[in-house]
């Protein structure tokens, strides 16, 4: 049976006789344009659960993610900042905030390629798992909106009177997210030689080498040098699209959890213009005196 072909990916349908397959999608800058984790910045200050300070380094986290990538220190750095920035946050009022902004900021964020390829996948009978590093509170919901089948992601420690701890359960990172996957292959019976991965970082190696066919999108260098030498695709994901104009039919699912995850797209941008502002107002001042110390010698 020939295989069908969706935004340069050949997706190979499945014989009635085969074993169970599955195509495992990393999240942030692979599904979504941004990072679902470093979103929550603006909806939660006006929540009231973190201050204008926090915000800011948020954003600017954000940005340099955006930018580069992260490599390993980076990510166990932000993994450190943010599970002490949400410790005492109680969960419930977190997945409200959340709830109040989903549709209309994680929508735009999703890469029409991304759902062209998920789509895909299931036209072909392969599930969907999505596997992220970040929180559930926000994967769980982004999942559900785009159908996926499963999802794995990051879990805090909730205490008795319902607000996390600051500790976490379970880090859906780097060989953890490739011990997940071949858990869920046991347990769902799917054969890896046939499954697929997409993936941006290069600390998903260890989850896309245990696929037969793995993908990096939009790579960081080190991924994409990984990637030419193991001679794996490389795609190219840069249309955000909102579901709703792809699906006329589409529409949001009422679960409280997702929102969050666009917020910080212009928190990012007007904490980068007050910065940029602020550089420059600083600067001409400096010239300013400058001239001034200069004038009256």
């Amino acid at each position: 049976m020939v295989g069908a072909y969706a935004r340069g990916v050949e997706i190979q349908p499945l014989p009635h006789s085969s074993p169970r397959t599955a195509a495992f999608f990393d999240l942030d800058k692979t599904v979504i344009a941004k990072s679902s984790t470093l979103t929550f910045s603006k909806s939660f200050y006006h929540g009231g659960l973190i201050n204008r300070r926090a915000v800011l380094r948020t954003a600017y986290t954000q940005f340099i993610y955006l930018v580069g990538g992260a490599d390993h220190d980076q990510m166990e750095r932000m993994r450190e900042y943010l599970s002490a920035l949400c410790k005492g946050w109680n969960v419930q009022q977190v997945r409200e905030i959340v709830a109040e902004t989903l549709h209309d900021l994680i929508d735009p964020l999703i890469y029409d390629e991304a759902a062209s390829l998920i789509e895909a996948h299931h036209t072909a009978g392969r599930d969907v798992v999505i596997v992220s590093t970040s929180g559930a509170e926000v994967v769980e919901p982004i999942g559900e909106m785009l159908g996926a089948d499963r999802v794995v992601a990051t879990r805090m420690v909730i205490g008795e009177d319902g607000c996390f701890t600051g500790d976490i359960e379970y880090y859906a990172y780097g060989p953890t997210k490739a011990e997940a996957v071949r858990e869920l292959a046991e347990s769902e019976g799917y054969d890896l030689s046939r499954c697929y991965a997409y993936s941006d970082s290069i600390t998903d190696v260890p989850m896309l080498e245990a696929v037969g066919h793995p993908h990096a999108v939009n790579p960081d260098r080190a991924l994409r040098r990984e990637a030419a030498a193991r001679e794996w695709p490389v795609l190219v994901f840069n249309r955000p699209v909102r579901l709703k104009q792809r699906l006329p039919g589409f529409s949001m699912p009422a679960r409280p959890a997702l929102v969050a995850a666009a917020a910080v797209g212009a928190a990012a941008a007007t904490a980068g213009l007050v910065w940029y502002a602020s550089r420059r107002k600083a600067g001409a001042l400096a010239a300013a005196a400058t001239a001034a110390r200069a004038a009256s010698a």
